[in-house]
């Protein structure tokens, strides 16, 4: 049986109605020398991780950009014409969803978890255009949730005007933030929003998801 495989059937839980979910797999991979979305984090593609997770949170899953992996579960949505850039793959995932909100997730953060991401959506309220970790240093808008239709108005906006920066775009929006003990409550080893860019992260990245597995679970030790 693949790891993969094993990833399908330990995250097969109950979907969440009207939730797109959508894997972005550009970005130049410039400090990692290799597409990060093909790359194998602990035996399996980055993309393919994240296509996973979100299989089992979303109705459906959108592969963005760039060259899915052949064992990666999505419907593949090319990037639409502009500068090679984050806005540029959001505004193809907000076209393409069929989704009231959207999940997306860059390939890159092969530690997030499914309970991570459903804390997300657990708190992505009518009342917000998006949900945004928000740790320190930094926000990071590429792991969030986002209201499709007011989102995408000004998405396409700012594209069009070269003003290329999500963290502008989420100046324009109203953001549900989760950081401080909101964000510990959801990611309590400070993990899941580690962004896989060099070798040396890859390097980090599979120790930590091997000191994971290695944890026995809640019924070890049971008869």
């Amino acid at each position: 049986m693949s790891r993969a495989t094993d990833l399908a059937r330990a995250s097969a839980r109950q979907r969440v109605a009207g939730l797109s979910g959508a894997v972005l797999l550009g970005g130049a991979s410039s400090r990692m020398g290799r597409d990060k979305a093909a790359l194998a984090v602990a035996g399996v593609a980055g993309a393919t991780r994240i296509a996973l997770a979100l299989d089992a949170l979303c109705d459906e899953v959108l592969l963005v950009g760039g060259t899915p992996p052949a064992d990666a579960k999505g419907r593949a949505v090319a990037d639409p014409e502009g500068p090679r850039c984050a806005l540029r793959g959001l505004v193809a995932a907000l076209e393409a969803a069929r989704g009231e909100r959207v999940l997306v997730v860059a390939t890159d953060l092969p530690l997030v978890t499914d309970a991570f991401l459903r804390g997300l959506v657990t708190v992505a309220g009518a009342d917000a255009d998006a949900v945004v970790p928000r740790p320190v240093p930094k926000a990071q808008p590429l792991c969030a949730v986002y209201h499709r239709l007011p989102v995408l108005a000004r998405a396409r906006k700012q594209l069009a005007a070269g003003e290329l920066a999500l963290h502008g775009l989420l100046d324009t929006l109203r953001v549900t933030w989760i950081e401080g003990e909101r964000l510990r409550a959801l990611d309590p080893a400070g993990t899941a929003l580690l962004n896989v860019n060099t070798p040396e992260d890859l390097v980090r990245a599979e120790a930590l998801l091997r000191s994971q597995a290695a944890r026995p679970g809640p019924d070890a030790g049971r008869d």
